[in-house]
């Protein structure tokens, strides 16, 4: 008996070890990292004499197409977009032409990343279908490359686009035609060619196309020019710097926002507009200042329900006049923020800011206490522009401070004025910041700008001189930047971009080739060669 049970036990321990080491993940073996292969296509690849309208291209495995809207380049553009097959996983790709095509004339499809396998997603990278309507296929190239005028990182997806430069040709075609080729950076390349070209002369710009129509829209558009044009063959690898034109000042529409005040939105730069506001021949005092955050200015004036506004706006060659019905609508009212509470860093300012522009200010009913209970003596200073009360004080090391406004120390443009406001802030010592001493080389010309930037391209800190070579950055906070010069051509103390029309290149903007780390209580020497990056 004890024999048969232990003969049993034995048997069932055998079939549970067989059984746990039979027992694991069934794998499919290593990961397919193979690209599809091309099989042949209808008509072939480099076809010459085409007249069709469909072109289908075989592959060995099931594909698919991803981003193709993005990836796709066809080169010269097509007004009618051709529809490309299919929408789910095939074999083929069916390319439905819809445009009519150009006499001799050499067509490329190149499909940069977007043709995958569908299992893995891998990628035939670049692959391009190209075709001739006349007897031979055009086979001359033209390298380029992108940069930024201004910032260190440049756009993905910009497009190179060559016009030809016929007895047709103007500079005003870039806004109305397509090109004749085209190109594209994608998503990662940094240099492109164009291929497949054709002997000649032509204007070659970079555009990094926000509507996608291949024309160029000064609103939306980043634009890059070579100045003097292109021959073709050329073995030049050209680099166009890209840069958003300064829109010509234009006022769009007037809106009343609240009992006296009215929103006037804009395009381009507002500084210097005329504006003046009349009720029949009477004229009616007013002040502006910037709407927040939006591309508008906000007028305040003095009218009642059932005024009629004439408002005239003017800035070089614009001129327009607005009508605005005053409508019965409460007043704003009053409330402020400050600047610069919390920790106060030695660069930093103090300032008030009011919702409604100040009228003013008694610098009697506002003080400035440390912790000592002493009165710190400060000067104000007013931002009409941007309704800022700015307090200038010398500030001290470990110190704390606290600002009061007493009641009617500022009043608005409403006869408002504050109730009591408190703020509190206090400094660090000097040995938590870091001190930046930059010596220029090699500058070409001055005024210059100095520009301290962090890794997303804002300004912590700006410089200028005119002929000193020495720029110093006092008690800055510590970490990673990012050094710029800036040659400030025309002397306004900030970076100008080019314009197309008036074949003007972006002020020039050279950057240090290295982040620049300064750390707390330390003293960083730096020379800045400004020739060449």
């Amino acid at each position: 008996m004890q024999k048969g049970f232990l003969k049993y036990i034995f048997l069932f321990l055998a079939i549970a070890i067989v059984s746990c080491a039979k027992r694991g993940t069934i794998t499919g073996g290593l990961k397919d990292t193979i690209a599809p292969k091309i099989i042949g296509s209808v008509p072939k690849n480099f076809a010459t004499g085409f007249n069709g309208k469909e072109i289908k291209i075989s592959f060995d495995e099931y594909v698919k197409l991803k981003d193709i809207n993005k990836q796709l380049i066809i080169s010269p553009p097509m007004k009618s977009q051709p529809e490309i097959l299919p929408y789910t996983a095939s074999k083929f790709i069916t390319i439905r032409i819809k445009d009519t095509l150009l006499p001799n004339t050499t067509y490329s499809f190149n499909f940069g990343k977007s043709i995958q396998d569908n299992n893995e997603g891998n990628p035939y990278q670049q692959f391009k279908y190209v075709f001739s309507t006349g007897s031979y296929i055009d086979s001359l190239v033209l390298g380029g490359k992108v940069k930024d005028a201004l910032e260190r990182k440049v756009d993905n997806y910009v497009s190179l686009m060559l016009y030809e430069v016929n007895e047709k040709y103007n500079d005003s075609i870039i806004f109305k035609e397509v090109p004749r080729y085209v190109t594209n950076t994608l998503d990662s390349l940094k240099l492109v060619k164009f291929e497949n070209l054709k002997q000649g002369k032509y204007r070659l710009i970079a555009l990094k196309d926000a509507n996608g129509n291949n024309k160029y829209d000064p609103k939306t558009d980043k634009i890059g020019f070579q100045k003097d044009f292109v021959t073709i063959p050329n073995d030049t690898l050209y680099e166009l710097e890209l840069f958003k034109e300064e829109q010509p000042f234009k006022a769009l529409n007037v809106s009343q926002a609240s009992g006296n005040r009215f929103t006037m939105g804009y395009q381009g730069n507002p500084k210097d507009v005329k504006i003046a506001i009349k009720k029949g021949a009477e004229e009616i005092p007013f002040v502006v200042s910037k709407l927040p955050k939006k591309d508008s200015l906000q007028v305040y004036f003095q009218a009642i329900k059932g005024d009629s506004l004439s408002i005239d706006v003017s800035k070089n060659k614009f001129k327009k006049m607005f009508s605005l019905k005053i409508k019965e609508q409460k007043k704003d009212s009053v409330s402020f923020t400050c600047d610069g509470v919390g920790t106060l860093n030695f660069r930093d300012t103090i300032a008030l800011n009011s919702n409604v522009a100040l009228t003013k200010w008694d610098n009697s009913k506002i003080k400035l206490i440390n912790k000592d209970s002493a009165e710190v003596k400060f000067i104000t200073r007013y931002d009409a522009f941007n309704q800022k009360l700015v307090l200038d004080f010398k500030k001290e090391p470990l110190e704390k401070y606290v600002l009061k406004f007493l009641p009617g120390a500022v009043t608005n443009y409403n006869e408002k004025v504050n109730d009591t406001l408190l703020y509190q802030f206090s400094t660090n010592n000097y040995s938590e910041y870091g001190n930046l001493r930059v010596t220029l080389e090699h500058v070409k010309r001055f005024p210059v700008i100095v520009q301290l930037t962090n890794d997303k391209g804002d300004v912590l800190a700006t410089g200028y001189s005119d002929k000193s070579l020495n720029i110093t950055f006092d008690l800055i906070e510590p970490k990673k930047y990012t050094l710029r010069l800036i040659y400030d051509d025309n002397n306004d103390k900030m970076w100008t971009p080019g314009n197309f029309l008036e074949q003007r290149q972006s002020e020039e903007v050279i950057y240090f080739p290295k982040e620049i780390d300064v750390r707390a209580n330390w003293d960083v020497e730096q020379p800045f060669d400004a020739s060449a990056e």
